[in-house]
C-alpha cells in the first residue's frame, strides 16, 4: 500500500484485496439516492457494482478509501456520512450482522463484533472498552486521513448506530461522542443523530455510552441462529490476514522506502502519531516495531538471494545494513543460516527440483 505523509493517496496494484464489501452497500444507497451512479462512485477504483452483490467479492485498503475519496467529491451533503450510515441495513453485513442481533445479550453482540470486526474491512481502527460505568468505543486513525477522517468517522460511527438499534431494537442511552477535528458546519445533526453531548477538536475518537446496556437481552436473541453464523464468522476470520492495520502500513512504508527503514520516531511521524502511541498500539497487539523491520529485512532478503544474482555485500545495503558482517549475523539470527549457504542451498533445491 503506497502512502505518504497525508495518508493513502492512491490505489496500489499490488496491494492484496483482503477486504470484504460488507457495510459498504449504504454509502452506494445513499450516493444513488443523490443522483449519483455507482460507476461515478468507483472511478478508479476498479471495482464494480456487481461486487458489492458478491459476498467473495474482496477489495483492497486503498480501493476503499478511494471511495470515500469520491464520495466526498460527488457529494453536495456535508452529512453524507451521516445519512449514508442510517441506511445500513443488516443483510448489508452479511452473515456478520446476523450473529449480532441473535446474539443473547448485547455485550454478546458488542464482543462478538469486536472479535470478528476485521470481516467488515475497518478503514479505521476500532476498540471497545468498558471503565466503571461507561462502554467506550474507540477509533484509531492509522493511515491518517485528513480531510478524509470526519466522513469515515461519520460513517463508522452511524452505522454502529444503526446496527445498535437493529440489534436492540431501542435507543442507545449514549453519553457523549468525542471527536478529534474541528466543529463542521453541521455539528447539530451530530447531537441530533446520536442523542448526546458531542465534543469537537478531541484528542481522542470515542463514543460513551451507559455500560448497563451490555447486559440487556437482545429480542431477537436465537441461540442456535448465533452459534451457526459464530462459526461462519470464525471460518471467514481465518482466510483473512492476521496482521493489523497498522502493522501493514508500517510493512508497506518499509517496503516502499528502498534500503532505508525508518527509526520508531520516524516511522509515527509518517503514519499521523506520536511515537509513544505508536508503541502503544503496537504492543496491544502484542507486536515490537523492531520485529516487524526485521521480518521485513528478513523477506527482502530471502527474495534477493534466491532471485537476484547481487552479492551478499549488494543485498546487505538493499536491506539497510552498511556492514555486510553485521547483515551476515542478522541473517544468521533470522534463519539459521547464513547468507551464502542459504543461497547455495536454494539453488540446489532448484537444480532437483
Amino acid at each position: 500500500m503506497h502512502l505518504t505523509v497525508s495518508g493513502l493517496d492512491a490505489i496500489d496494484p499490488h496491494e492484496a484485496a483482503a477486504h470484504s464489501m460488507l457495510g459498504m452497500g449504504a454509502l452506494l444507497a445513499e450516493l444513488a439516492a443523490q443522483g449519483v451512479p455507482a460507476q461515478a462512485l468507483l472511478l478508479g477504483t476498479g471495482l464494480t457494482p456487481r461486487q458489492f452483490t458478491d459476498p467473495q467479492a474482496r477489495m483492497s485498503q486503498s480501493q476503499k478509501v478511494a471511495i470515500f475519496r469520491n464520495a466526498r467529491r460527488l457529494s453536495a451533503a456535508a452529512d453524507l456520512g451521516l445519512r449514508a450510515g442510517a441506511r445500513q441495513r443488516l443483510s448489508d453485513f452479511g452473515v456478520y450482522g446476523y450473529a449480532l442481533v441473535s446474539s443473547p445479550t448485547f455485550g454478546d453482540a458488542v464482543a462478538l463484533g469486536v472479535r470478528h470486526i476485521k470481516l467488515a474491512g475497518p478503514v479505521l481502527e476500532k476498540h471497545f472498552r468498558v471503565e466503571g460505568g461507561t462502554a467506550i468505543f474507540e477509533g484509531r486513525d492509522p493511515f491518517a486521513l485528513g480531510e478524509l477522517l470526519p466522513l469515515v468517522s461519520e460513517y463508522w460511527f452511524s452505522s454502529i448506530l444503526r446496527l445498535i438499534t437493529l440489534v436492540l431494537e431501542a435507543p442507545l442511552p449514549s453519553h457523549q461522542l468525542l471527536l478529534p477535528y474541528a466543529r463542521p458546519a453541521h455539528a447539530a445533526a451530530y447531537e441530533q443523530v446520536f442523542g448526546c453531548p458531542v465534543h469537537f477538536g478531541a484528542d481522542t475518537m470515542e463514543w460513551h455510552f451507559d455500560a448497563a446496556v451490555l447486559g440487556v437481552p437482545c429480542p431477537n436473541a436465537n441461540p442456535i441462529t448465533a452459534d451457526l453464523c459464530k462459526d461462519m464468522c470464525e471460518r471467514l476470520l481465518r482466510t483473512l490476514p492476521e496482521e493489523s492495520e497498522l502493522e501493514r502500513s508500517i510493512r508497506a512504508a518499509c517496503f516502499n522506502s528502498f534500503g532505508v527503514f525508518p527509526a520508531l520516531d520516524e516511522m509515527a511521524q509518517r503514519l499521523g502519531l506520536s511515537a509513544r502511541t505508536l508503541q502503544r498500539r503496537l504492543t496491544e497487539t502484542g507486536r515490537h516495531y523492531q520485529e516487524i523491520i526485521d521480518e521485513v529485512r528478513t523477506a527482502l532478503a530471502i527474495e534477493f538471494l534466491s532471485q537476484t544474482t547481487l552479492s551478499v555485500e549488494e543485498v546487505a545495503q538493499r536491506v539497510g545494513f552498511s556492514d555486510a558482517s553485521n547483515f551476515r549475523k542478522a541473517f544468521r539470527k533470522w534463519t539459521g543460516q547464513p547468507p551464502a549457504h542459504y543461497r547455495s542451498a536454494r539453488q540446489a533445491d532448484e537444480a532437483t527440483a
